[in-house]
């Protein structure tokens, strides 16, 4: 995290003036820099604007994470720098890291833009933080609180209701109808605002590898998504 201070504050509206200048033909509108740049998306239609090709390749590209480490290397190579030289990843733009992101957008107003006036001596005061994670939740409550699994799944299933109702389904058993990996991937779906086209995977699965297919394109999903970051066995077993 980054404290605020006067000049920091002056580099940051400083950089969203210019973005939004650059981009004002195309209606876009930037409102915190990292909020609104950690994806790609203005990135890549910063530096077309800025005549930078990423178009051809970035366009190709499924993938946020894939779409953002294509924009950052035709910057690199752009700037002619060193892996060793950048004050960014692809890992910290993507985690909405303040500073590499200033870092990343000084370094190609910079480029592009040699005579904006930009705040000199900018000092950013950083904290880092640490988390050292022992158990976790759902193993503490397996091992501590089985009583209390059974309310647990119950607001899982509310949960669940909520969003994949919308598409006439209803779930009854966790267990049972998570298995084939069909209302999961509905789920991804409905909650990261998306429509699974039906050719990726197995509506009504009649196999277990069929099953599985669903499950595994399910965690990829989650995974790509940023949203799973540890290992998880498809086939259940333990």
């Amino acid at each position: 995290t980054a404290r605020n201070n006067p000049k920091l504050e002056e580099l940051k509206l400083l950089l969203i003036d210019w973005i939004n200048t650059t981009l004002k033909e195309e209606h876009i509108v930037v409102k915190s820099l990292e909020e609104d740049l950690y994806d790609g998306l203005v990135l890549h239609h910063l530096l077309g604007s800025l005549k930078l090709d990423v178009d051809k390749i970035a366009l190709t590209e499924k993938k946020q994470r894939q779409k953002l480490s294509v924009i950052l290397e035709a910057v690199a190579k752009c700037l002619q720098l060193e892996e060793s030289q950048l004050k960014w990843s692809v890992e910290s733009i993507l985690t909405k890291d303040l500073l590499s992101t200033l870092h990343l957008l000084v370094a190609v107003a910079k480029h592009f833009e040699p005579n904006l006036a930009m705040p000199s001596n900018v000092q950013v005061e950083t904290i880092t933080i640490e988390c050292y994670k022992k158990d976790d939740a759902f193993d503490e409550l397996f091992s501590r609180a089985p009583d209390k699994l059974d309310a647990v799944k119950k607001v899982f299933l509310q949960f669940v209701n909520q969003h994949v109702g919308k598409l006439g389904l209803n779930v009854k058993d966790i267990e049972s109808q998570f298995a084939d990996g069909v209302i999961l991937l509905l789920l991804i779906g409905q909650l990261e605002g998306y429509f699974l086209n039906l050719r990726d995977f197995f509506l009504t699965p009649a196999s277990t590898t069929e099953m599985l297919h669903n499950v595994n394109l399910a965690l990829d999903l989650l995974t790509d998504g940023g949203l799973l970051n540890f290992p998880v066995n498809s086939e259940g077993e333990s």
